[in-house]
């Protein structure tokens, strides 16, 4: 008998929850059919939020790479080589040898040491002769 009660005991359980998952499933049924249509969407806040999103992406952009979000004139770029992730005009062969340092970040310190003391010397264009007394360190 105590057999029968429990399986009994079980059954009704079972049923129980069944019908509390086939409650939860009607509302949720019932709670998407009142959602709104695609179309009634307010298309000014949904461009204000375009707007603000693209207005994150730049600053924060801007914050990790700032030296590729400022462009200068394209007709200063049409001067020539330009030290590397500088405004800097440099020549050939001095690009050439800065190509030829192997590590990245000495590459990167000996490019902004020779920048500054360019800028500090008021060159307008690194040469070679400059570029190897700028890069001593």
């Amino acid at each position: 008998m105590s057999e029968q009660n429990s399986a009994h005991e079980r059954i009704t359980n079972v049923e129980e929850r069944l019908r509390r998952v086939e409650n939860l499933l009607v509302s949720i049924n019932e709670k998407l059919d009142q959602r709104p249509e695609l179309g009634e969407v307010d298309t000014e806040k949904a461009e204000e939020f375009k707007q603000w999103v693209t207005n994150y992406v730049s600053m924060r952009l801007q914050q990790l790479v700032p030296e590729t979000c400022d462009h200068p004139d394209e007709a200063v770029l049409q001067d020539g080589p330009y030290l590397d992730n500088t405004t800097m005009p440099c020549t050939e062969e001095v690009e050439h040898r800065v190509k030829r340092i192997p590590i990245p970040f000495v590459r990167e310190m000996v490019v902004q040491r020779v920048a500054e003391n360019a800028r500090e010397a008021g060159i307008e264009r690194v040469d070679i002769d400059f570029f190897e007394k700028a890069a001593t360190f």
